[in-house]
C-alpha cells in the first residue's frame, strides 16, 4: 500500500511542479502598499494590472470610511452562527433586497463565498435524474460543482450555440429518460478570454426546448449593462435568465457573492444550500460595507465611466500597435503573443525589473505549449500615464519577443524559499 502523501509531493501536479523555481515572484508574488493602479512589488513602485478591482471601490474613500465605521461597530464576529440558526439580521436582509432589485428579480441570497457558493447551489439545484449542459470555458468553480453532480451532464465548445443546441438535444433525451430536468450553465463575461457568453442566442434556445438557465456574471455584475447590472442587461436578456450569480470580489471590491431569481426558488436554495446552511453568516462589516458600494454603484455613474474610458484607450492603443486581443468585447484584455516558457519567463522578469509593469501571465500547460497570454485587468483606478508606459513597455518588449532576444536570456532565480 502506498502512502497517500508520496503522490502530492513527488511531482507537485501540474502547475506545483514549477513551485520552487516561481514561488514569491510569478506565483505567490507580494503586491504590498495601498490598494491601486500602482503598488510595491520587492521594493519597486509598479503599475499593477492584475486586479480585479474594477470601480476602483476596495481602496475608495467612501467605502474605506464605511468598512471602518462598520469595523468599530461590529467587530468581525457579529453575527455569530449561520443564518439559519442565528446569523441572520435586518442588514442582510435589506442586501439581499437591494440585489435582488438591482438585478431586477424577485430575491437574492447571500453567499459567503464566490467559488463555494456556486458550487454547492449548483449541487442544490439538480439531483441525479437533472442533466447539466455547459460551457466548455466556465471557470473551475463551475466545473468543481458539476463534478459533485451525480447525473449527467454535456460540454458544448465555447460560445458555440449550434453545438450548445446539440448537447440540449443530447439533454433532453436523457432528462426524458430519468424523468428529470435541465440546467444550462454559462458565463456573463469569461474571465481568462473577455468575451461574452451568448446570453441572448442561448435564451432564444428556450423556445424550443425546456430548461432552465444559471449564469456566472462575476466579472459583468457592476461593469457591464447600461446600469452596471450585468451582462444579461447588456445583452437585453435578463427576463430569459432564470438564476444569476456573482460575487463581490471584482466590480465591489469586497469578498462575498450573491444569487439571484424567483422567490420561490431562492426560499428552496435558503433551506438546501449546504455551504450556507452549515456555515457562519457574512460578517455585518461585511454586509454594511456592500450596503455602501451598492449605493455608490447606483448614484456614482462616473466610477463606470472612467473603467470604460480607461478600457477603450487601453485596448485601443494595443490594437493600433498590433497586439492580438483576441475576441474580447469587455475590461478583461488578453494580450495573444508566441514564444515558449522560457521566453515568457524572461520578458515578465524584463516587464516588472526594467519597465515597472506588473501583469499576469499565462502559459503552458494552461494553454498549448507556444503560446504566451498576458491578462491585463483595466480599472477606473488607472490613470492615462499608467497607459502610456504601459503601451510604451509592451511595444518595446514585443519586438524583443520577436527577434528572438529572450531565447538566450539568462534567467536569475527569483523564487523565495518555501
Amino acid at each position: 500500500m502506498a502512502d497517500i502523501f508520496e503522490k502530492l509531493v513527488k511531482d507537485g501536479g501540474p502547475i506545483g511542479q514549477h513551485m520552487k523555481r516561481a514561488h514569491g515572484y510569478f506565483a505567490f508574488p507580494k503586491l504590498e502598499g495601498e490598494l491601486g493602479s500602482r503598488m510595491i512589488f520587492r521594493g519597486k513602485e509598479r503599475i499593477v494590472w492584475s486586479l480585479n478591482n474594477y470601480l476602483g471601490l476596495a481602496n475608495h474613500p467612501e467605502t474605506r470610511k464605511a468598512d471602518a465605521e462598520a469595523a468599530a461597530k461590529w467587530g468581525m464576529g457579529y453575527p455569530m452562527g449561520a443564518r439559519m440558526m442565528s446569523g441572520n439580521s435586518v442588514q442582510h436582509e435589506a442586501l439581499e433586497k437591494v440585489l435582488a432589485d438591482f438585478t431586477s428579480r424577485e430575491d437574492a441570497m447571500l453567499l459567503n463565498f464566490g467559488y463555494q457558493g456556486i458550487m454547492s447551489c449548483i449541487d442544490a439545484i439538480v439531483n441525479r435524474r437533472d442533466v447539466i449542459v455547459y460551457d466548455a470555458e466556465c471557470h473551475a468553480c463551475i466545473v468543481d460543482g458539476i463534478r459533485m453532480h451525480m447525473g449527467h451532464s454535456y460540454t458544448y465548445k465555447h460560445n458555440d450555440v449550434e453545438d450548445c443546441e446539440k448537447q440540449l438535444q443530447r439533454a433532453v433525451k436523457m432528462a426524458e429518460k430519468n424523468g428529470g430536468g435541465i440546467l444550462l450553465i454559462t458565463e456573463g463575461v469569461y474571465g481568462m478570454s473577455g468575451d461574452q457568453g451568448k446570453l441572448k442566442e442561448i435564451v432564444a434556445l428556450k423556445e424550443k426546448y425546456e430548461f432552465r438557465i444559471l449564469i456566472d456574471d462575476a466579472h459583468g455584475f457592476g461593469a457591464m449593462g447600461p446600469t452596471g447590472a450585468g451582462t444579461d442587461e447588456a445583452q437585453g436578456c435578463q427576463d430569459g435568465i432564470d438564476l444569476y450569480f456573482s460575487t463581490f470580489v471584482k466590480s465591489m471590491g469586497s469578498i462575498g457573492a450573491f444569487i439571484s431569481g424567483r422567490k420561490d426558488v431562492l426560499a428552496y436554495l435558503r433551506y438546501n444550500t449546504r455551504s450556507q446552511i452549515f456555515a457562519k453568516s457574512l460578517p455585518m462589516l461585511i454586509v454594511e460595507g456592500m450596503l455602501k458600494r451598492m449605493e455608490m454603484l447606483k448614484s456614482m455613474p462616473e466610477l463606470r465611466e472612467k473603467l470604460w474610458t480607461v478600457t477603450n484607450t487601453l485596448q485601443k492603443g494595443l490594437r493600433d500597435r498590433g497586439f492580438d486581443l483576441g475576441k474580447t468585447n469587455t475590461m478583461v484584455t488578453p494580450i495573444y503573443m508566441k514564444g515558449d516558457v522560457p521566453e515568457a519567463t524572461a520578458m515578465v522578469l524584463d516587464l516588472r525589473e526594467n519597465y515597472n509593469i506588473f501583469c499576469s501571465i499565462v502559459v503552458y500547460p494552461v494553454i498549448p505549449k507556444g503560446q504566451i497570454i498576458y491578462r491585463l485587468i483595466p480599472t477606473a483606478a488607472h490613470s492615462m500615464e499608467d497607459i502610456e508606459l504601459t503601451l510604451k513597455a509592451f511595444t518595446e518588449t514585443k519586438m524583443k519577443l520577436d527577434a528572438g532576444d529572450y531565447r538566450a536570456a539568462e534567467i536569475p532565480d527569483m523564487a523565495e524559499a518555501m
